[in-house]
């Protein structure tokens, strides 16, 4: 996918998640990686932060039943880019089956922090705050 835009980094990523591609999400970000997150230790970093957090997801979804993520983005209420460096916060809704029911989490805000990288945006941080 062409990351020469912030939020095409970032919907990458995204994508990647809603797919289940573990390499994909670990590449959209540039080493060392930060995620804060709501679920438990809530803080992975370094340079196998994305795929340490994502392991620690699957293995949270098997405790609680929980599968089929997707999550899906809005329109960014902040797009900041000042030299290479980037500032994106994106309205976000995320769906998952939680033993065989549906359940929708909205009003969620992602932030990404990304740093250009040659001619390609790379994920340094992540912040997911949940919403209902």
């Amino acid at each position: 996918m062409n990351t020469s835009e912030p939020l095409a980094a970032i919907c990458s990523y995204i994508s990647a998640f809603n797919a289940g591609d573990e390499a994909e999400m670990a590449s959209a970000f540039i080493a060392p990686g930060f995620i804060l997150d709501g679920m438990a230790p809530h803080v992975w970093q370094g340079p196998t932060a994305a795929m340490d957090w994502y392991r620690d997801v699957l293995a949270e979804g098997k405790r609680h039943g929980v599968s089929g993520y997707v999550v899906t983005l809005g329109d960014p209420i902040h797009n900041n880019v000042t030299d290479d460096n980037a500032y994106v916060v994106v309205p976000a809704s995320m769906t998952f089956n939680m033993q065989g029911k549906q359940v929708i989490q909205s009003g969620a805000f992602l932030t990404v922090a990304l740093r250009r990288n040659a001619n390609s945006w790379h994920i340094v941080a992540w912040a997911w705050s949940k919403g209902k």
